[in-house]
């Protein structure tokens, strides 16, 4: 796949670079540091010898005075570089370090301070829709979501069965991050039918059946590989009362397709709407990130069971966002955000749905979700 342009800007100083496998952190690192000192810790022969002996770092900096930056590859796979670029950055302010990681698991566990905060932490995310311009299409997205590793494949289905494989065993399996790897292959499944609802370990534990502490831990490890996370309850001066429990989603909508079983008992409807509010929330995900995180994102439902799917608040501004699979918009589709903005009047109101037309709907702006996609850009607001 030809080289594109991200939306992703380089902090001036040291910083780590996260985000899932097959992000395209390294192609993007190649690009903006072409002559940059480069340590490529999947190589078997460099992890090998910086694992052994991390202090190597200094005698390649040292032979190499001319090379400003230093980018390490995957710095999760020998932790202890950290302290060895920590102390490098002490000495010599000027050394600008990049570090990529797809976990950062490993670094928490052996009580790495991620350089006491003197480099920043970002964020590489799949692609978005205005990044990819005439080459995204809604329908491929929702199949076979906006992974650059999957895109660039010939056959995007069958690159994500290898990406799921290449998760449980090389992530998962090879760092010992879970004893069973069968049943962390139940609670993926079990996983995929919580993507965009509400979190109930319980049930998800009842589902795959593994205990509720083991399944807790599981989540755990989803949020610290970065291929899922959870929104809270947007709460602030609720006027009603609204649910306590956190929503979830895979990272990427072909991610989530590809734990998702399918079968003659499966709505179809059922999986597109999750994968369509999925792609929403990705994208949503990633513009506030490289926005640099000025805004937070929830999810509103009250106990009565009216929900909102998404609200975006901050310094950005205050939305209220709702998806809709579906080519038509009736009013009672607008009810949940009406209901919203009588509590919230200082929100706007948005619905996206699958069909062509603009439209406004007791003062709710409808809008499609196609369009809405293409034209969210960090560069400015909604």
């Amino acid at each position: 796949m030809e080289s594109i342009p991200r939306h992703f800007r380089a902090p001036k100083s040291s910083f780590f670079l996260f985000g899932p496998r097959g992000t395209g952190k390294s192609s993007w690192a190649r690009r903006a540091f072409p002559k940059a000192l480069w340590i490529d810790l999947l190589e078997p022969e460099q992890l090998r010898t910086y694992a052994t002996r991390p202090e190597r770092l200094r005698d390649l900096v040292a032979g190499n005075p001319k090379q400003g930056v230093i980018v390490i590859d995957e710095v999760q796979k020998v932790p202890e570089l950290l302290s060895v670029v920590h102390s490098l950055r002490e000495k010599d302010r000027s050394l600008r370090f990049v570090l990529t990681g797809s976990s950062a698991r490993k670094l928490k566990r052996t009580a790495v301070d991620l350089l006491a905060g003197r480099a920043l932490l970002c964020m590489l995310h799949p692609f978005m829709a205005s990044e990819l311009g005439d080459r995204f299409r809604l329908d491929a997205a929702l199949e076979t979501g906006l992974l650059p590793v999957v895109l660039g494949s010939d056959d995007p289905r069958q690159a994500l069965r290898a990406y799921h494989a290449l998760y449980l065993k090389e992530e998962v399996q090879q760092e010992g991050l879970v004893r069973n790897v069968g049943a962390f292959s139940r609670f993926l499944e079990a996983m995929s039918f919580s993507h965009g609802s509400v979190l109930n370990i319980s049930n998800v534990s009842r589902e795959c059946e593994i205990d509720r502490k083991a399944v807790e831990a599981y989540v755990g490890i989803l949020e610290d590989l970065m291929l899922g996370f959870r929104l809270s309850v947007f709460t602030r001066r609720a006027k009603r009362a609204v649910a306590g429990h956190p929503k979830f989603y895979f990272f990427d909508a072909g991610v989530f397709r590809s734990a998702r079983p399918s079968g003659p008992l499966d709505r179809s409807a059922e999986i597109d709407g999750a994968a369509l509010e999925g792609l929403v929330a990705q994208h949503l995900r990633a513009w506030n990130s490289y926005r640099g995180e000025r805004n937070r994102l929830y999810y509103w439902r009250t106990r009565h069971g009216s929900e909102v799917d998404f609200v975006v608040y901050g310094e950005d501004g205050f939305w209220a966002i709702e998806v809709k699979n579906s080519r038509r918009v009736d009013p009672h589709d607008v009810r949940a955000l009406t209901a919203f903005r009588d509590d919230y009047p200082e929100a706007r109101t948005i619905l996206l749905h699958r069909g062509d037309d603009r439209l406004e709907i007791d003062g709710v702006r409808c809008v499609p979700c196609e369009e809405f996609l293409r034209a969210l850009d960090p560069a400015r607001k909604f």
